[in-house]
């Protein structure tokens, strides 16, 4: 991981230089606008990392095992889905957790199925989707796409 974001880094550094050579004044500007993004987002990437920090000192391995992890088949992708759902945030937010679930011994499939239900369920913000939208519209679009979340994840277990 260090590594992809060094190489990371160092493209991006190169870009700017390059750029800076062609338009200083544009490049100062996008340095600002990155600065100015970094700190808005600074808030929420210390919380995130807290979150994984209490994660990994507060559930065992084993108990992320005992309920995620591939020997609870798919009531472990059921769980990693619902957690997904229920949860709200960026989805800058779930990459770190999974990570740590991953590292924690959850299985690959309910990882995934944790993100992608992250992304594109909304159990929290259902009240306003409906009253946007409608009811039938937000609980239809919730539903399909939380079985959607479900097939993805057992769909990347059989890639894995």
């Amino acid at each position: 991981m260090l590594t992809v974001s060094l190489i990371y880094l160092l493209v991006v550094t190169g870009v700017y230089l390059a750029l800076n050579r062609i338009d200083r004044q544009k490049t100062r500007q996008s340095l600002r606008t990155a600065r100015q993004s970094l700190l808005k987002l600074l808030p929420l990437l210390i919380a995130v990392f807290a979150l994984v920090g209490l994660f990994q000192v507060f559930l065992t391995p084993e108990q992320v095992q005992r309920t995620m992890g591939a020997a609870n088949g798919l009531l472990s992708l059921l769980i990693g889905g619902l957690l997904g759902a229920v949860s709200i945030g960026p989805p800058l937010a779930a990459y770190p957790l999974a990570g740590s679930m991953l590292d924690a011994g959850a299985w690959a499939p309910a990882v995934a199925a944790f993100i992608v239900s992250w992304i594109s369920v909304g159990v929290v913000t259902l009240p306003f989707e409906a009253a946007t939208f409608s009811l039938r519209f937000a609980l239809l679009r919730n539903g399909v796409n939380f079985c959607l979340a479900l097939l993805i994840g057992l769909l990347l277990g059989m890639v894995l």
